[in-house]
């Protein structure tokens, strides 16, 4: 706190920010496991791409809503919303990854689409799908935003597409810097006749639906139903014991199941589920653009939808997510409440990651600080509006509390906990899960809303 009063003194205050959680990185080093320093310090060298953009995406934020205190500024809590990110800092500095280095990626990605700079930012974007193929998930709303929006040079009085404005030249020179990423990527594989390895790498579907630990997605619900209608079949006799699979989908194992009474999903399932979630943020973007706004939420949206229904999702993509929603959430108040619930939700979410002892109190700790700013922050900055939550909303987040306390201090003390281990992990999944879902449906309609909004004031 000293650090950021002299900050703000000086006009520095994002340095502070970055300084601060800078130092929390390097005492998070003993956590985990004994990994060696280089690999650590490795981590938190490379955020300095994470810091650069995040000041690039504060650049970006529209200044309307200036509080007098520095505190109140949209472009403060943004900062503070993604250099403090909880699920960030868990998964790169105490679960080890390099997230953060792709994460800088990726906004500043989107800090260059906002600033018009559309071939800086479809390169950065390039090079981060060819770091790691999930960032895929995004790509619809790349590729239309920058057809729609730089591709087409000019629109009708209403908004509608001038297809006489169609440039040939930038979409040549999009292709050309595509494809020459893609050929520095893949070039020496393909040379080698080792592509087919890399992509049966990239799209393990012999590994299961979902993973180990069930991301908090429709199938984590789906699961959980399949469950409960076995258990009743079983009592009720209406299922034979012994034509139940073997392979558990609660074994906490990665391994490929059938569901005993609900049909199997099987990866086309999972794909076609996901192309008709995100169809309609792209139908959005494409007939009714509003500008980068509009762009940001159709790529949280894909973002979101690919985390619903893909097939073996990880539960830490869902800060694909969040990250972005971050700089939706200093801008409408309702965007703010959809935010809130999102990452509560999601963090907590990856509380299983975390599973030893010492790491319990920090987690807690950290998860606490970050959520307890970011609600007062966001009901602060649009105090002058509506509540942020209902009374269901509340409720719900509320009851992340009890179950905590459920599955850290009294599921371990029952006799449960031999017979049925997988428990809390199932609990914790299929609880997030519904405000997960809850979230991507509310951002959704909103969406829809905002786009019949825009097209009947053009009338």
């Amino acid at each position: 706190m000293a650090a950021l009063t002299i900050a703000t003194g000086t006009g520095n205050w994002f340095s502070a920010l970055a300084l601060g959680v800078t130092l929390l990185k390097c005492l998070l080093i003993p956590t985990y496991s004994r990994t060696l320093l280089f690999q650590r310090f490795s981590v938190i060298f490379m955020d300095v791409l994470f810091v650069y953009a995040v000041r690039e995406c504060c650049k970006c934020i529209d200044g309307k809503k200036v509080g007098k205190e520095l505190t109140e500024k949209p472009k403060f809590i943004l900062s503070v919303l993604l250099l403090w990110n909880f699920g960030l800092l868990i998964v790169d500095h105490i679960h080890f990854q390099y997230n953060g280095f792709l994460f800088g990626l990726m906004l500043l990605s989107i800090a260059r689409l906002f600033q018009k700079r559309h071939m800086e930012g479809a390169f950065l974007f390039a090079v981060l799908l060819h770091f790691k193929h999930i960032y895929l998930y995004v790509a619809p709303a790349y590729g239309v935003y920058l057809l729609r929006s730089y591709c087409f040079t000019a629109n009708k009085p209403d908004g509608s597409i001038r297809w006489k404005s169609f440039s040939f030249v930038r979409v040549i020179s999009l292709g050309l810097v595509v494809f020459l990423v893609s050929a520095l990527s893949l070039g020496p594989f393909l040379a080698l006749n080792q592509l087919p390895q890399v992509f049966s790498r990239l799209f393990p579907f012999k590994r299961g639906l979902c993973h180990a630990y069930w991301a908090p997605n429709f199938w984590a619900l789906y699961n959980a139903l399949d469950k409960v209608l076995s258990v009743i079949g079983l009592k009720l006799k209406f299922l034979d014991p012994n034509n139940i699979p073997k392979a558990s989908m609660t074994s906490g194992l990665v391994q490929q199941f059938q569901h005993t009474v609900l049909p199997s999903v099987t990866p086309l399932a999972t794909l076609i589920c996901t192309l008709i979630a995100i169809l309609p943020s792209i139908f959005c973007l494409w007939f009714k653009p509003q500008g980068p706004r509009g762009f940001l939420r159709c790529l949280t949206l894909c973002a979101l939808s690919s985390f619903m229904f893909g097939w073996h999702v990880h539960e830490k993509a869902i800060l694909l997510a969040i990250l972005p929603m971050s700089l939706l959430s200093v801008g409408k108040a309702g965007d703010a409440s959809i935010f809130l619930i999102l990452t509560t939700t999601g963090h907590y979410s990856l509380f299983p990651l975390l599973f030893t002892a010492p790491e319990l109190p920090i987690k807690i700790l950290l998860m606490l600080l970050f959520t307890i700013y970011s609600i007062s922050s966001l009901k602060t900055l649009f105090r002058k509006e509506k509540p942020l939550f209902n009374w269901m909303e509340t409720f719900y987040l509320l009851g992340l509390g009890p179950l905590e306390v459920c599955c850290e201090f009294v599921f371990p003390f029952t006799s449960w906990k031999v017979k049925y281990p997988f428990i809390p992990l199932l609990l914790t999944s299929v609880y997030c899960a519904v405000g997960i879902t809850y979230a991507w449906f509310k951002l959704y309609v909103s969406v829809l809303i905002d786009s019949a909004i825009g097209k009947t004031k053009k009338q």
